[in-house]
Protein backbone atom coordinates (compact mmCIF):
# COMPACT_ATOMS: atom_id res chain seq x y z
CA UNK A 1 0.00 0.00 0.00
CA UNK A 2 2.86 2.35 0.73
CA UNK A 3 4.71 1.59 -2.39
CA UNK A 4 1.44 2.49 -4.23
CA UNK A 5 1.37 5.71 -2.52
CA UNK A 6 5.13 6.51 -3.00
CA UNK A 7 4.47 5.36 -6.87
CA UNK A 8 1.72 7.96 -7.65
CA UNK A 9 3.57 10.71 -5.99
CA UNK A 10 6.26 9.94 -8.06
CA UNK A 11 4.43 9.95 -11.09
CA UNK A 12 2.18 12.87 -9.99
CA UNK A 13 5.62 14.68 -9.27
CA UNK A 14 7.13 14.25 -12.41
CA UNK A 15 4.47 15.12 -14.53
CA UNK A 16 3.94 18.50 -13.05
CA UNK A 17 8.16 18.81 -13.47
CA UNK A 18 7.90 17.74 -16.78
CA UNK A 19 5.11 20.85 -17.22
CA UNK A 20 7.02 23.47 -15.55
CA UNK A 21 10.28 22.99 -17.28
CA UNK A 22 8.44 23.05 -21.24
CA UNK A 23 6.41 26.32 -19.83
CA UNK A 24 9.72 27.46 -18.69
CA UNK A 25 11.02 26.96 -22.19
CA UNK A 26 8.35 28.33 -24.09
CA UNK A 27 8.58 31.23 -21.90
CA UNK A 28 12.94 31.64 -22.30
CA UNK A 29 12.12 31.30 -26.10
CA UNK A 30 9.42 33.89 -26.04
CA UNK A 31 11.52 36.61 -24.60
CA UNK A 32 14.32 35.22 -26.26
CA UNK A 33 12.90 35.97 -29.64
CA UNK A 34 11.49 39.78 -28.13
CA UNK A 35 14.79 40.74 -27.66
CA UNK A 36 16.81 39.63 -30.61
CA UNK A 37 19.12 37.16 -28.65
CA UNK A 38 17.45 34.27 -30.86
CA UNK A 39 19.13 35.86 -33.93
CA UNK A 40 21.81 36.66 -32.26
CA UNK A 41 23.07 33.25 -31.36
CA UNK A 42 22.16 32.28 -34.77
CA UNK A 43 24.38 34.24 -36.55
CA UNK A 44 26.81 33.77 -34.03
CA UNK A 45 26.57 29.98 -34.62
CA UNK A 46 27.25 30.82 -38.47
CA UNK A 47 30.19 33.12 -37.92
CA UNK A 48 31.77 30.33 -35.86
CA UNK A 49 30.84 27.66 -38.16
CA UNK A 50 32.19 29.54 -41.38
CA UNK A 51 35.51 30.49 -40.29
CA UNK A 52 37.24 29.17 -43.12
CA UNK A 53 41.50 28.47 -42.73
CA UNK A 54 43.29 31.88 -44.33
CA UNK A 55 45.66 30.98 -47.22
CA UNK A 56 49.05 32.05 -44.62
CA UNK A 57 47.44 29.88 -42.31
CA UNK A 58 47.07 26.98 -44.67
CA UNK A 59 50.70 28.10 -46.19
CA UNK A 60 52.43 27.78 -42.37
CA UNK A 61 51.13 24.53 -41.28
CA UNK A 62 52.38 22.38 -45.11
CA UNK A 63 55.08 24.78 -44.57
CA UNK A 64 55.44 25.81 -48.47
CA UNK A 65 55.44 30.05 -49.84
CA UNK A 66 53.71 31.82 -52.07
CA UNK A 67 55.64 30.84 -55.17
CA UNK A 68 55.42 26.55 -53.96
CA UNK A 69 53.77 24.58 -56.73
CA UNK A 70 51.31 22.64 -56.50
CA UNK A 71 53.63 19.55 -56.62
CA UNK A 72 55.83 20.76 -54.02
CA UNK A 73 52.25 21.32 -51.83
CA UNK A 74 51.18 17.97 -52.87
CA UNK A 75 54.87 16.39 -51.56
CA UNK A 76 53.87 18.32 -48.06
CA UNK A 77 50.53 17.39 -47.58
CA UNK A 78 51.56 13.95 -48.19
CA UNK A 79 54.83 13.56 -46.18
CA UNK A 80 52.45 15.45 -43.56
CA UNK A 81 49.85 13.19 -43.59
CA UNK A 82 51.45 10.04 -43.80
CA UNK A 83 53.38 11.33 -40.71
CA UNK A 84 50.55 12.10 -38.40
CA UNK A 85 48.47 9.31 -39.26
CA UNK A 86 50.98 7.08 -38.45
CA UNK A 87 52.27 8.68 -34.48
CA UNK A 88 50.44 11.63 -34.76
CA UNK A 89 47.27 13.54 -34.06
CA UNK A 90 43.94 13.53 -35.78
CA UNK A 91 43.46 16.81 -35.19
CA UNK A 92 46.86 17.99 -37.10
CA UNK A 93 46.13 15.51 -39.63
CA UNK A 94 42.86 17.26 -39.90
CA UNK A 95 44.50 21.02 -39.92
CA UNK A 96 47.07 19.52 -42.85
CA UNK A 97 43.81 18.02 -44.39
CA UNK A 98 42.24 21.53 -44.74
CA UNK A 99 45.32 23.07 -45.62
CA UNK A 100 45.77 21.69 -48.61
CA UNK A 101 42.24 21.57 -49.48
CA UNK A 102 42.43 25.83 -48.67
CA UNK A 103 45.91 25.68 -51.20
CA UNK A 104 43.77 23.85 -53.67
CA UNK A 105 41.18 26.01 -54.52
CA UNK A 106 43.54 28.79 -54.79
CA UNK A 107 45.63 26.96 -57.30
CA UNK A 108 42.92 25.64 -59.29
CA UNK A 109 41.36 29.33 -59.67
CA UNK A 110 45.00 30.68 -60.60
CA UNK A 111 44.47 27.35 -63.51
CA UNK A 112 47.94 25.55 -61.34
CA UNK A 113 45.44 23.12 -59.37
CA UNK A 114 46.07 19.68 -59.19
CA UNK A 115 45.23 18.07 -62.55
Amino acid sequence: MAAKILANLIVMGSGIMVRAFVQAYRRALENASKNGVAQETIQNAVRRGSKAMSKQEARQILGVTEKSTWDEISQRYDVLFERNAKSGSFYLQSKVHRAKECLEALHSERGQGPV
